[in-house]
C-alpha cells in the first residue's frame, strides 16, 4: 500500500471519528459508561482490578485520540492557511503574508507588532474622517 493511499485512509478515518466524537450522542454514550463503571464497583468490591478497567480504557481511548485528532486539526489548519493564501493572492493585501505560518516565534511577533501598528493609524485616519463628516453636519 503507498503512502498516499495510506494517508487518504487515515485521514478519512481521522475525520470520521473527529466528527463521531463531538457528537452529543457520544458524550452521552461515555457517560452512561462511566454511570455503569461506578454503579458496578459495589459488585466488584471496588477491587484493583475494577479501577484498572476504566483507568486502562480511558487511558487507551485518549492515547488513540490524540492522534485522531491532531491529524484532523492540522489538515483544517493546512485548508485555512491555503484559503487564506488564496484570499491574500487575489486581493490588494500585500503577498508578503503568503506562507507567513512558516516564519519562527520571534519574526511572528514582530510583524504582528508591525500590524499593530497599522491598524492604529488605519484607526486614527478612519476616526478623524468620522470626527470631520460629524462637525460638516448641521443639526436637524
Amino acid at each position: 500500500m503507498s503512502d498516499h493511499t495510506l494517508s487518504s485512509l487515515f485521514s478519512k478515518f481521522a475525520t470520521s471519528i473527529a466528527d463521531l466524537s463531538g457528537k452529543p450522542a457520544t458524550f452521552v454514550l461515555a457517560v452512561v459508561l462511566v454511570i455503569m463503571w461506578a454503579v458496578s464497583g459495589p459488585f466488584f468490591g471496588y477491587s484493583e482490578t475494577w479501577q484498572l478497567v476504566i483507568n486502562t480504557g480511558t487511558t487507551i481511548i485518549t492515547f488513540l485520540m490524540v492522534f485522531v485528532l491532531q491529524n484532523s486539526q492540522n489538515r483544517d489548519g493546512k485548508a485555512l492557511q491555503a484559503k487564506l493564501d488564496e484570499l491574500i493572492l487575489t486581493s490588494q493585501a500585500q503577498n508578503k503574508f503568503v506562507g507567513i505560518e512558516k516564519l519562527d516565534e520571534q519574526e511572528l511577533r514582530e510583524m504582528s507588532k508591525t500590524l499593530a501598528q497599522k491598524a492604529e493609524c488605519v484607526e486614527d485616519v478612519a476616526n478623524e474622517k468620522a470626527e470631520s463628516r460629524l462637525r460638516g453636519q448641521t443639526p436637524a
